[in-house]
């Protein structure tokens, strides 16, 4: 996305990290030459990024997703799992491509083929890991999107989950 609004307090999407609040703007001097950045802080992870400005459009950097894109990705979550015969490895590999491209519709595809109800079969240390960070990066854009506190987006989440 090369035209993106920053502006202090704005959330803004990092396909690395997820959402993140853009905390300022400074110049600072790295081997001699004045760079302008843009400083994102992920308070969860307790992390400061500081991004070069004109590295923004190259670095995958977005705006929050819109409420329509959101919520085809909660549609997603309704529907029921793909389920592919491909070894866990490979499978765990396209899992993290899908969660670093920040794309919440991707997010979503990992979140519902990774759901397990109460009554299914258990998951691996490593299925549960994958899972948990794509749920969390999808709770952390959908509360910012509506505005509302993270405890209460992971219950709407699950509720559409459950409604599949």
């Amino acid at each position: 996305m090369a035209n993106i609004t920053l502006e202090e307090d704005s959330f803004v999407v990092y396909p690395a990290h997820g959402v993140g609040r853009v905390t300022g703007f400074e110049k600072q001097v790295i081997a001699g030459t004045e760079i302008h950045v843009v400083m994102i802080t992920f308070d969860k992870d307790k992390l400061t990024l500081r991004l070069p400005v004109n590295r923004i459009a190259s670095s995958g950097l977005r705006e929050l997703s819109s409420r329509e894109q959101m919520d085809e990705a909660i549609k997603t979550l309704k529907t029921p799992p793909r389920t592919r015969r491909v070894m866990w490895s490979r499978r765990a590999q396209e899992y993290e491509t899908k969660i670093n491209s920040g794309d919440p519709l991707s997010i979503a595809q990992v979140v519902r083929d990774l759901h397990r109800s109460v009554t299914q079969t258990e998951q691996s240390y490593s299925e549960r890991q994958i899972y948990q960070v794509a749920l969390d990066r999808l709770i952390r854009e959908y509360a910012a999107i509506e505005k509302i506190d993270e405890k209460k987006a992971l219950e709407r989440l699950e509720e559409a989950m459950h409604a599949a």
